[in-house]
């Protein structure tokens, strides 16, 4: 509904500019307004769809499993749904979840930079590292749910993953509704979930019989 709201909106502002561009301008200031309002506020899982062929030729070449995978759009405000379980063979979502990203310099279990997350792969940073990783064996965790799973960073930009002791866990700080425009309080660099989502990505993982991609990207362009 808001995409078709949207739509209509910008061709009314097509159609004015041709008659009056004053008029053009002051309707185009007005729909900028409303679109950074809650009412029109949305992602769509677009950018995830345009990653998933890299991801599942990603796979394929690594014999990981094939069938789901792990996506974490972190350009998407922290308050908003950004961890998708996406289905590789069908290519759309299965089921989305928040995710906290690192506080950085930022205070711990606040919402300091809820639209704007700094990325780092250096230790200590407490920031989230982008990037490609391996999910590996499941542990016990003082967070949520008592379950964590180890992530191997495959790429320059997250090899300090396990040196770091970047885990995927749970937080009872994490909420399952969307708290938009507030973020989700921040951590020292886990993608950590709350806990009935992690119910379902540890049934996913579980169920697995080859390792699976979590993989984390910021195209914020």
């Amino acid at each position: 509904m808001k995409r078709i709201v949207y739509f209509l909106l910008l061709l009314l502002h097509l159609c004015i500019s041709c008659v009056d561009k004053s008029k053009a301008k002051e309707l185009k200031n007005s729909v900028l307004s409303l679109l950074k309002t809650d009412e029109f506020y949305y992602h769509s899982d677009s950018l995830v769809k345009a990653k998933s062929k890299e991801a599942l030729n990603y796979c394929k070449a690594k014999n990981w499993n094939t069938e789901v995978c792990f996506m974490l759009d972190m350009s998407i405000h922290s308050g908003k749904k950004r961890f998708f379980i996406w289905d590789l063979k069908n290519n759309k979502t299965l089921a989305s979840g928040l995710v906290a990203h690192g506080c950085g310099k930022k205070n711990w279990g606040k919402d300091d930079t809820k639209d704007a997350a700094v990325f780092s792969n250096i230790p200590e940073s407490y920031c989230s590292s982008l990037g490609k990783y391996k999910i590996g064996n499941r542990g016990v965790s003082t967070w949520g749910i008592k379950v964590n799973y180890l992530m191997h960073g495959m790429e320059q930009t997250n090899n300090n993953a396990l040196k770091r002791q970047i885990v995927l866990h749970s937080w009872n700080a994490i909420p399952d509704n969307e708290p938009y425009p507030d973020g989700v309080p921040e951590g020292w660099g886990c993608p950590a979930v709350s806990n009935n989502f992690m119910r379902k990505l540890d049934s996913v993982i579980i169920q697995s019989k080859k390792p699976i991609l979590l993989w984390t990207f910021n195209d914020s362009s």
